[in-house]
């Protein structure tokens, strides 16, 4: 929801938001998501005047963190939670002395709402946009595939040695090859199970090397 005006100009110092991204690059809804898919190298917290604009208004305050290589949508969201409100609490604590600072035109990025549509995994794309994809899209939607007919959500992963036909399984911890380079998958969910690491999900669900997702 888009506040409107009169709502925006009630408070005497205007309305504050946190945001997690390092503004302009990332408005919109899920600019933690895009971040990771993206490949970004860092995000981090701006907090910004609102105004009618989607997350066009000034920055107040931004503190930039390094995004892990390993790191997913749910671990960055907890940290930069954190980042958020420290920083919020600084801002409010100096609103008097803090110069708003206009968002520059050039680097403007929208992080359009995650479609269901984007979870499937397409294993001919190079490894490190596969690694991207699972990690942007956990814990939600989460990236899929089929793993012997049975659709199986892709929660956590690295990049890995290894090549082969795309999508097929190199060894027996789940390194996957894909269009280029491999991935190995970390973290997996059957429907109706919890998510497991890769030793448990196998002693329940046996993958064989060289058989293709």
């Amino acid at each position: 929801l888009i506040l409107p005006q009169a709502v925006l100009d009630a408070p005497e110092h205007g309305c504050l938001n946190i945001h997690a991204s390092l503004l302009p690059r990332w408005r919109g809804a899920a600019p933690i998501h895009r971040a990771i898919m993206a490949g970004d190298p860092e995000t981090g917290i701006c907090i910004m005047q609102m105004e009618a604009g989607l997350d066009t208004g000034p920055v107040l305050l931004r503190k930039a963190t390094a995004i892990g290589a390993e790191e997913t949508t749910a671990q960055l969201h907890d940290r930069l939670s954190e980042m958020g409100a420290a920083l919020i609490v600084d801002a409010l604590s100096r609103l008097a002395e803090l110069t708003p600072e206009v968002q520059p035109e050039a680097g403007v990025t929208y992080a359009e709402k995650i479609d269901k549509g984007e979870a499937q995994i397409n294993w001919t794309r190079p490894a490190a946009e596969v690694d991207r994809q699972i990690r942007g899209l956990s814990p939600f939607p989460g990236a899929w595939c089929e793993i012997e007919g049975q659709r199986v959500k892709l929660l956590a992963s690295k990049l890995a040695e290894g090549q082969g036909a795309p999508g097929e399984v190199l060894d027996d911890n789940l390194t996957i090859a894909c269009g280029s380079g491999a991935v190995q998958l970390l973290r997996l969910q059957r429907a109706g199970k919890s998510a497991q690491d890769p030793e448990v999900f196998l002693r329940g669900y046996p993958v064989s090397k060289g058989c293709r997702l």
